[in-house]
């Protein structure tokens, strides 16, 4: 989130598209009801189903899963024509007037440079016009036809009402109706926060349907503004966490990037992080990258790491394709790449696509080892039943270890969640029987891999025996001390550089992260968490709710990375002389000597107004970005692509029906089915009553919900001779399901292209592993393809059959 939950009480409208907040996240909603009785906003829910989010909203659109960039494409198409747009934010704080090299084109549903022979985009051609100094050229007046507001104009001009309602199915009428609700947030005084969740990560476009969103944001100015913003509601407590400190393949803590093949030296990776600035004044904030680089290395191995070594640049490992992601992990296992599995609380064989594939995966290893406090579909995949499973288990060689470990109530330590608090959690409970923390099952591991190393030797073992590891229990490093070692501390005295006094002693925690050195003075396990545990204390405990203004921010409730920063790019809430564009609900503005207000200014703080450096300063030009350079995968604008499964033909361009750059291997595509077999779309989605695959082994739950079930729309259900309740085969090109029907008016047909299109809701909940009654699961009906920069599957745009059946036999 780039704002925070109670900073949703501030919105004029609350925009809920891509999410189901009343049922997904019902504690952190009743800010949006808050936002509905005490500022009068308007709740807007765009959604292929009408969900309880959509009962207590003020307007209700329908739309076909994975159309959200037609409809967003639309809004833009929208704002432009009737200048409903705030233009002073535009102009000051967007790339709007910046030119884009001659190069740049797109026709046929092709961006520039596309390669068809590897699926990929040569990017040269996404920049700016540079001048002679480097600098992107602009035209303050928005005459030049090469500006990126007139290029924005021109690539969305395609998007008329018409034309989104064709693709969309959402009736032109109910379409117009949310462009106005969204176009009355374009004055200063007004606001709009964007909700959504995987309903818009989990499609092979997920990445640009929220850049998308995003840019409608920037054009209305509701960026870094009190009740604004893109509000990624996340699923897990932690998943924020998980991305912060680098549990992707190709990233590191911090979001700083795993090097590649081709940056063998610590300079060549260096080069690569665009330190110069675009545009005259500007900051470029990556021109510290190096301090963040070299203090991860320092807290990696210590006193091993040293200026002669690059820091131990050698020792990381270096990518030689884009990154590992779960879909490559098991494409290499079926391919006999990849033998053995650590799966450390996660569940792919229920949580990933294609149930089938992942089995056979599982199946071809020589070891899987599962960590996990409970019983995993995963952790039993040689168990699996139903019409997926024709091998025996007597003729599966996998070893399976499961490692029982202590779960979040059963040790200190803290959660991030989607408004960026590290709020720390202490234990409640000991773990039952043999369970172990994870902390303690992986130092395990690595004391063995390095014993086995420092006898046995190896192709490449200085990572493994460098790694600093001075912990008060090494075999079982305390949270307390993870969490100060990812904070930072120095590790020699630091000096005032006027005046040569020592300003911290060896050893101190630091402040901030502006501490960070690139000399080797200082160590940080991540960047954006230093602040988190100082001298004062550890931050993340804290639980002071005063609210200045009452506005959302809580600056002493637990503590927000970056900085204890509240709302991210918070001095576009104020206009160029630093006035608040709201003056009811200012952020920070300037006092005539420095930046106050009620939140931490995301800034430089020495930075005066009238330097125009632009707020938006992890960007080389400062401005928030309507042309996105070369940054994505398929494109700097974003463009409707179909999913790859889907009941209708690219009206736009038929030739490049799907995302060009998506994630996906050719053995998949032979699995994808096609419309004249499987007629309707499916989208998934969670219950409130269950917690993904979690709660099926509480009774209350299972109970509650207790077997698996899809959601058909009345129409159809008549249409097929489906009867409420009555058990259903719901099948995919992968694998069939067999449960009960739910006839619901929640689910109506929309017509798209000029054809009737039905939806099917598909729960994700079940499995053979619990309390509730035996579930195939969704999984096993969708497709094997990820987004092109996220690699996150495409769970909500599939194609099923569905026809009444008779109950499976037990």
């Amino acid at each position: 989130m780039t704002n925070t939950w109670q900073d949703i009480r501030n919105a004029n409208v609350v925009i809920v598209m891509g999410g189901n907040a009343a049922e997904a996240h019902p504690c952190g909603f009743k800010w949006v009801i808050e936002a509905k009785i005490e500022n009068g906003a308007k709740l807007v829910v765009v959604d292929p189903r009408f969900t309880r989010t959509a009962s207590v909203a003020d307007y209700y659109a329908p739309i076909r899963p994975g159309t959200d960039i037609a409809f967003l494409s639309g809004v833009m198409h929208y704002l432009l024509e009737k200048d409903a747009i705030q233009h002073a934010y535009v102009r000051a704080y967007t790339n709007a007037s910046l030119l884009v090299a001659d190069g740049f084109a797109f026709e046929d549903g092709h961006f520039s440079g596309f390669n068809a022979e590897t699926n990929s985009y040569d990017k040269a051609t996404w920049n700016y016009d540079l001048d002679e100094q480097g600098f992107a050229k602009a035209d303050d007046t928005w005459q030049n036809p090469r500006c990126v507001i007139n290029l924005l104009k021109q690539h969305v001009s395609r998007y008329t009402p018409e034309m989104v309602s064709r693709i969309t199915g959402t009736p032109q009428d109910k379409f117009l109706h949310v462009c106005e609700l969204i176009a009355s947030t374009a004055a200063p005084d007004k606001a709009m926060t964007s909700l959504f969740a995987l309903g818009w990560t989990q499609h092979s476009v997920g990445a640009q349907n929220i850049r998308a969103m995003a840019m409608v944001q920037l054009l209305l100015g509701n960026i870094g503004v009190a009740g604004g913003g893109m509000n990624a509601l996340r699923g897990h407590s932690n998943i924020q966490g998980l991305t912060d400190i680098g549990l992707l393949s190709n990233q590191m803590p911090g979001y700083l990037s795993l090097p590649t093949d081709k940056e063998a030296t610590f300079d060549d990776y260096m080069k690569t992080k665009l330190f110069k600035p675009l545009r005259p004044g500007q900051t470029s904030y990556y021109q510290n990258y190096g301090k963040f680089v070299v203090s991860l290395q320092k807290a990696l191995w210590g006193d091993a790491a040293t200026k002669e070594n690059n820091w131990g640049y050698d020792w990381l490992p270096k990518l030689d394709i884009p990154l590992y992601d779960i879909i490559k992990a098991f494409e290499m296992m079926n391919n006999g790449q990849m033998t053995g599995y650590i799966c450390q609380g996660f569940n792919p064989l229920q949580a990933f696509p294609d149930r089938g594939k992942i089995r056979r995966g599982l199946s071809k290893l020589k070891f899987l080892v599962t960590m996990d406090p409970l019983d995993t579909e995963t952790s039993r995949f040689w168990q699996d039943f139903g019409p997926q499973n024709p091998a025996k288990p007597s003729e599966i060689q996998t070893e399976v270890f499961q490692l029982p470990v202590t779960c979040f109530a059963e040790e200190n330590g803290s959660l991030v969640n989607s408004a960026r608090w590290l709020q720390w959690h202490w234990k409640a409970a000991e773990g039952p029987g043999k369970a172990m923390s994870d902390i303690w099952i992986m130092s395990g591991i690595f004391h063995r891999l390095r014993e086995m190393y420092r006898k046995e030797g190896g192709a490449f073992p200085d990572p493994i025996l460098n790694i600093s590891w001075k912990y008060t229990d090494p075999r079982a490093p305390d949270p307390e001390e993870l969490a100060k070692e990812m904070n930072g501390r120095t590790l020699a005295d630091q000096t005032d550089p006027v005046t040569n006094a020592v300003t911290a002693k060896a050893g101190t925690l630091l402040d901030g992260f502006g501490q960070l050195k690139d000399d080797g003075t200082t160590a940080s396990g991540c960047w954006i968490f230093a602040g988190s545990f100082t001298e004062k204390g550890n931050q993340m405990a804290r639980r002071d709710a005063t609210d200045p203004r009452e506005q959302g921010i809580a600056p002493n409730w637990a503590w927000a990375w970056p900085a204890n920063r509240r709302i991210l790019y918070n001095r576009a809430s104020a206009d160029l002389e630093g006035k608040a564009w709201n003056p009811k609900k200012p952020v920070v503005e300037w006092n005539g000597t420095r930046w106050a207000g009620i939140d931490v200014p995301d800034y430089i703080p020495t930075t005066k107004p009238s330097d125009n450096v632009g707020p938006f300063i992890m960007n080389a030009e400062g401005l928030g970005r309507l042309f996105a350079l070369n940054l994505m995968a398929e494109g700097p604008f974003p463009e409707h692509y179909e999913p790859f499964e889907s009941p209708s033909e690219n009206v736009l361009h038929p030739k490049v029906s799907n995302n060009p750059a998506a994630r996906v291997f050719a053995d998949d595509r032979a699995s994808f089915g096609h419309r004249n077999d499987f007629p309707y779309v499916a989208t998934t989605y969670r219950l409130t009553e269950h917690f993904h695959f979690w709660t099926k082994h509480a009774l209350i739950n299972a109970i509650l919900q207790p077997e698996e079930f899809v959601e058909i729309g009345e129409v159809l259900a008549k249409e097929k001779g489906i009867a409420q309740g009555g058990w259903v085969k719901v099948s995919s090109k992968r694998g069939e399901v067999i449960c009960k029907a739910y006839v619901t008016k929640r689910i109506k047909p929309l017509t798209v292209d000029g054809k009737p299109t039905h939806v099917i809701g598909v729960p994700l909940h079940w499995g053979f592993t619990g309390q509730a009654r035996k579930g195939y699961g969704a999984n096993t009906l969708t497709p094997s393809v990820g987004d092109a920069n996220t690699q996150t599957p495409e769970f909500k745009a599939f194609l099923v059959n569905v026809e009444p059946t008779a109950a499976p036999v037990t």
